[in-house]
């Protein structure tokens, strides 16, 4: 006899179908499985076995084979164990065939029968719904992280013989009570505040301006200046996520099993900070079986690097795809997947190896070919995709013994959020740009006209400082949100003069 359980799988971030076919037949007792397999899915067969057993429930004596459709996809992961365990008690007649083509069952399964969370169950939930399925069964820890995809009911079940109570109509399950999206959009209450920073008044107004447009930043200054604690704070000034966004960044963290505690959708926009050791995989994604990297977990959020000339050279070069094109394509003999990566770069380094260049009170020793070495590590086309170079000078004792700490996080998110909302018209709510550091060369040249004085200040600044064409247009897109913040329609000379000062690097003193 043959059982068809509908299940699914992911590929990229975003899951796909996959029909689970059991056949029970004559011949030597055992279970094979086939349809691509990897090894988790293969030692499916010994913990499903081991399940059925301890639930006191019947293990056919047959020769079992369990196919995974299709059958030329590679499955991974043990997502596939419920699945299976109900394919074969359905062939074996204890379970109607018909129930079980209504939903989608997701689950891995412990050797006494408890069901275990799965990753990518947000991904699959929302596959399911648009493919018309009537439900999705999964494990009880991954209801919260579901429920928020509407139109679907989700039942969640928490060991094998409640799965099979729930199909034979034995047990009335409720479906999960979907989080209201008030509780999923994005908290602005976080413990850190930009009223903790003491001073640097001028660094606060250069990461209001990459807020409020996007763009990416490089803060450059002495060891103790406050670059790390400046830039842990911007995820406070950013606007909230919207309800496609949260599901997005979730979808990632699901497929990496980072959703832990039965938690629903991110609240908070993601800050990633990986260390300067990290390789080009683990930046970027990819590996063996490709997996989602740091670039696509700070997706819709700030992906922060400390100590930008100690990483390699490599991989601070794979960022240039992510940095332009706000996603990044891993490519493999298999076939090709594509991660969001549309995400506010934040770099910090000091201005030389010892970090006491241009420290009045501390000697540098660095000589300059050591300076031009250590700065020459971030490559001119990498420099090029930063829109602002931002000094970030030692703070003196006056301001560190100052009471006021200037603005708080939540005075600066509501410009950030007005000049966000102005962009969110100008582009009409794409999808693909709603803020001013994704504009194209169309729109580049619809919205940030220049006139005489502007188009000047630009001809003096491209011929001393030896601008390159991305660089020109860099400097047009943070003058567009410098001229939002400033409620302007038109960008103004003052705008792009503005914007010049914050290219440090461009400058030929650092060299």
């Amino acid at each position: 006899m043959v059982a068809l359980v509908h299940s699914g799988a992911v590929l990229g971030i975003d899951g796909y179908p996959v029909e689970v076919e059991v056949n029970l037949s004559q011949g030597l007792p055992g279970m094979s499985i086939v349809g691509l397999p990897d090894a988790a899915v293969k030692e499916s067969s010994d913990r499903v076995s081991a399940a059925i057993r301890n639930t006191q429930l019947a293990l056919p004596v047959r020769k079992i084979i369990v196919n995974l459709a299709p059958a030329d996809i590679r499955k991974e992961g043990s997502a596939f164990d419920l699945p299976i365990a109900l394919g074969i008690l359905s062939a074996s007649g204890m379970i109607e065939n018909d129930r079980l083509k209504k939903l989608v069952i997701l689950g891995e399964l412990s050797l006494d029968g408890r069901v275990k969370p799965i990753r990518g169950g947000l991904s699959i939930t929302a596959m399911a719904r648009e493919n018309g399925m009537e439900g999705v069964l999964l494990p009880a820890q991954n209801a919260a992280e579901v429920s928020v995809i509407e139109g679907i009911p989700i039942y969640p079940i928490e060991t094998l013989p409640q799965a099979l109570e729930f199909l034979c109509g034995k047990l009335e399950l409720q479906p999960a009570t979907p989080v209201p999206q008030t509780e999923n959009s994005n908290s602005n209450e976080y413990e850190l505040d930009f009223t903790d920073v003491k001073g640097q008044h001028h660094v606060k107004r250069a990461l209001e301006i990459a807020a409020s447009g996007g763009h990416n930043i490089l803060l450059i200054g002495p060891p103790g200046s406050g670059k790390s604690m400046l830039a842990k704070r911007i995820p406070t000034i950013l606007p909230s996520m919207t309800q496609g966004e949260a599901i997005t960044s979730t979808k990632i963290h699901s497929v990496l099993g980072q959703l832990k505690n039965g938690r629903g959708l991110l609240k908070q926009r993601p800050f990633r900070s990986p260390h300067h050791t990290i390789s080009d995989a683990g930046l970027i994604g990819g590996g063996r079986v490709p997996m989602p990297g740091e670039v696509s977990m700070a997706h819709n959020g700030v992906l922060f690097l400390d100590e930008l000339p100690e990483f390699k050279r490599n991989v601070l070069e794979v960022l240039r795809q992510p940095l332009e094109e706000g996603e990044v394509s891993i490519s493999r003999a298999a076939g090709s997947i594509t991660y969001p990566a549309n995400l506010m770069l934040v770099a910090a380094m000091n201005p030389c190896p010892c970090g006491y260049r241009f420290d009045p009170k501390r000697e540098c020793g660095c000589t300059p070919m050591m300076i031009k070495k250590y700065v020459g590590k971030i490559s001119g086309p990498l420099l090029d995709r930063i829109d602002l170079h931002i000094e970030v000078p030692a703070l003196e004792y006056k301001d560190l013994s100052s009471e006021s700490g200037g603005e708080r996080s939540k005075t600066i998110s509501i410009r950030v959020e007005k000049a966000r909302s102005v962009q969110l018209k100008r582009f009409h709510q794409s999808e693909e740009n709603n803020f001013n550091a994704n504009m194209n060369a169309h729109q580049l040249k619809s919205h940030c006209q220049l006139d005489e004085a502007s188009k000047k200040i630009m001809s003096m600044a491209i011929d001393k400082l030896g601008l390159s064409a991305r660089a020109h247009d860099r400097i047009l897109k943070v003058a567009r949100t410098i001229a939002d913040l400033a409620e302007c329609g038109s960008v103004q000379s003052e705008h792009v003069a503005e914007t010049i000062q914050y290219r440090s690097l461009d400058r030929e003193s650092w060299f």
